[in-house]
């Protein structure tokens, strides 16, 4: 390594064009710098106290065209690209070739834009258009004004909601026109329906969903006319459609991706690869669709409702603009879409009655964080799948802590409370019912995080057993508080209603089980199920067992639920306990029979309960399907008693994307 010396000969006379400091002045280094580079050999680097290895690493390289961002630039400015008629105005004396030229622009910024949506760069994509960066020189041209005017409106909305041949030259004449106002069209009703969901408490969805319809009914047309426009184009057949960015197949004007290069520092020195004509179609077809579903979901301000709304509509895979949307529908001014104040939804999530909503409880600092943990885990249930399970495997321990806060907060509340009876009375209710339902809801997230793992492909099959036994857990303790909910609300409107003689005998009455617990009973039979037949495979056949070269099973157990381990839920839930429960498993043991006939049974005996909910019962009949399909490959497996070499058994998620199906097959 050679150190620079900063000794006085090296210093050039102050700049005047940078001004100094209060505290610094600057100096011109440039003599200091050629002579050092003379006495530098290669891999040696100037160090200094405030220039170290890691600062080099992350510096710009000049000359580099991996480092140097402006090196690989056709044009220094968007000023040099213009004299060099990059952009021409107008585009071509032809009429015929003119609309042509617009034609090939207005499909190749629908590329730009879906690249853009997709993750690429704004300025390597939407903003490589010389047109939109000088809209005063287009003026002239009136169409192609105008869609830029559009464009930079609808890139101004998604990014504030992110933040957001000539065969028959008439006949052609006429056809391109009318291709043009279908892009016309086309933009202006995706520009509409940004707006109209922006729009407070979703007053603007229904009008979105009719610009919607008119967006894919343009999208439509403008597929059909692909292959006219490459009949009629001069540039030939395309053999890539994947290099195709235009439907012509044209190279379109006025674009250069490494125009802001330059300009621009954080723009990546290599270009990036646009999405071709078709996909960027393709996908804007898939977003308008995913912002139908959102608009057309009820926003019934209820707390369950809106978590089956952020989690039913990542089943679609939304992309980051309709997931932006779905965000800043559900939370709006502190409100859950706009509507309700939080505190109101949490007293209604918790089974309160409702003068329980303005309780001066709400006043109380963890009663407000709370709150904001809400609007937390609202927010991550609208990112990706990946990105919403490392999160909610960390907000863990923040419900976990402000369960202990609210509890010692209640108690102080409770303690100031005034004597009356009615006023503690009803302080005691709401303490809780909102301590349960905080319980309800860690559990809650606790077993998302457990399920996404499924849907992103985290576990192997010899890792079912211990997922399924800590999902058995996880069920059970939700299963309790959730009866736990429902019996309070039960008694309190009871008290209410009845005489304290007749509350007094209805006491001895057993309760019956709400369709909401019997669902979970259901998930509960079919999960240890699962977690005991992998378990007797395991002891009886010795497959599936979690043995490798590099991790033990502990240690992958400790891979798996580190996060939940620190949070301690559930209570006493450790490898040790794990291995302990399936150690003596096998196809024998009676209750795993069960099971399966059990979880078929409340599915069938719960439609009745869910008649007036699809949802509810398209899940009923997948878990009815992986119940019973597991309980003929039970049988099987019990029946055969050792497996043959020729048969093979696999566990597949072709029912429900979380309870696996078993299946005997022979090679």
């Amino acid at each position: 390594m050679a150190e620079a010396d900063g000794g006085g000969d090296a210093r050039a006379p102050l700049s005047s064009s940078i001004p100094s400091g209060k505290d610094t002045a600057w100096f011109d280094v440039s003599s200091l710098l050629h002579r050092a580079s003379k006495d530098l050999r290669n891999d040696e680097l100037i160090t200094g106290d405030d220039f170290n290895l890691f600062a080099a690493m992350s510096a710009l390289e000049i000359m580099d065209p991996k480092m140097d961002s402006g090196i690989v630039s056709t044009y220094y400015s968007v000023d040099e690209a213009i004299e060099n008629g990059a952009a021409p105005i107008p585009l071509s004396i032809d009429r015929t070739s003119d609309i042509q030229c617009v034609i090939d622009i207005m499909d190749h910024f629908l590329a730009c834009e879906a690249t853009w949506h997709k993750g690429g760069s704004l300025a390597q994509t939407v903003f490589s258009c010389i047109y939109l960066l000088r809209p005063e020189r287009i003026s002239s041209h009136a169409l192609l004004h105008s869609f830029c005017s559009v464009i930079r409106a609808t890139c101004s909305a998604l990014v504030s909601a992110v933040s957001e041949a000539r065969t028959n030259e008439v006949k052609y004449f006429n056809e391109s026109l009318l291709v043009i106002f279908w892009i016309l069209l086309c933009v202006q009703h995706f520009y509409h329906v940004l707006t109209c969901l922006r729009k407070p408490q979703g007053r603007g969805l229904e009008l979105a969903k009719k610009h919607i319809i008119s967006c894919l009914s343009e999208l439509d047309s403008m597929l059909n006319t692909e292959e006219f426009l490459r009949h009629n184009s001069a540039c030939g057949t395309v053999e890539n459609e994947d290099e195709k960015t235009t439907a012509s197949g044209c190279q379109p004007v006025g674009f250069d991706s490494t125009l802001n290069s330059r300009s621009a520092a954080p723009t990546p020195p290599r270009a990036i690869k646009l999405l071709s004509w078709k996909k960027a179609v393709n996908y804007f077809q898939k977003l308008l669709h995913d912002l139908d579903v959102i608009c057309s979901y009820p926003l019934d301000p209820v707390f369950e409702g809106a978590m089956r709304f952020a989690v039913d509509v990542q089943k679609f895979q939304p992309d980051l603009v309709a997931r932006a949307h779905i965000q800043l529908l559900l939370v709006q001014d502190g409100k859950l879409y706009g509507r309700e104040s939080l505190f109101a939804v949490i007293c209604k999530a918790a089974l309160l009655p409702e003068g329980a909503k303005n309780h001066d409880i709400q006043k109380n600092e963890s009663v407000q964080q709370l709150g904001q943990l809400l609007v937390t885990l609202f927010r991550v249930l609208c990112a990706n799948t990946a990105w919403q399970r490392r999160k909610l495997g960390k907000i863990l321990q923040d419900w976990r802590i402000i369960y202990v806060q609210l509890e010692l907060a209640f108690r102080k509340e409770f303690g100031e409370a005034a004597s009356t009876t009615v006023e503690q009375d009803l302080l005691l209710r709401v303490c809780k019912h909102i301590l349960i339902w905080v319980e309800e809801q860690t559990y809650w997230i606790a077993l998302r995080f457990l399920m996404l793992g499924f849907e992103l492909d985290l576990y192997s099959t010899d890792e079912y057993c211990m997922v399924y036994w800590y999902i058995y857990n996880y069920l059970i303790k939700l299963a309790e508080k959730t009866h736990l909910k429902i019996m309070l609300s039960n008694d309190s409107s009871r008290r209410k209603s009845k005489k304290k003689k007749d509350f007094v005998k209805d006491v001895g009455k057993d309760y019956q089980v709400p369709p909401v617990v019997q669902l979970i009973q259901c998930y509960i039979y079919v999960a240890q199920g699962l977690m005991m037949m992998l378990a007797s495979l395991r002891n009886e056949n010795k497959i599936f067992l979690c043995q490798g070269p590099f991790n033990s099973e502990h240690e992958r157990f400790v891979q798996h639920f580190e996060l939940l381990q620190k949070a301690c839920l559930p209570d006493h839930a450790s490898f040790f306990s794990f291995s302990e429960t399936v150690a003596n498993i096998r196809f024998s043991t009676v209750s795993m029979h069960n099971c399966f006939k059990d979880a078929q049974k409340i599915a069938k005996d719960l439609r009745g309960g869910f008649a007036n909910d699809p949802d509810r019962l398209a899940e009923l009949r997948q878990i009815e399907q992986v119940a019973e399909h597991n309980h003929v490959a039970l049988n099987l497996l019990c029946r055969l008693g050792s497996l043959e070499p020729s048969l093979k058994i696999s566990f597949d998620f072709i029912h429900h994307p979380h309870f696996a199906t078993a299946s005997v097959k022979r090679s």
